[in-house]
């Protein structure tokens, strides 16, 4: 019944997760299924690959934010 509401109304995304500032993950809050954004900024399905991807732009992107406010904040 999940799946039907889906495929006739469209999936109903929110973000899950931000990964960076352009990058997030979305989940459908009806049949569960995960999409992330691209290079492009289309939606694609989430798959490991793209998980391990955005776990590593996560961290960058968290490092790079702890540096930029030690250097703002002296």
């Amino acid at each position: 019944m999940k799946h039907l509401h889906c495929s006739v109304f469209g999936h109903n995304y929110v973000v899950s997760k931000s990964v960076t500032n352009y990058v997030k993950e979305y989940k459908c809050t009806y049949c569960n299924k995960q999409w992330t954004t691209n290079s492009n900024g289309n939606l694609i399905p989430l798959t490991p690959k793209f998980k391990e991807i955005n776990a590593v732009l996560n961290r960058i992107h968290s490092k790079k934010l702890s540096k930029r406010t030690l250097i703002l904040d002296p």
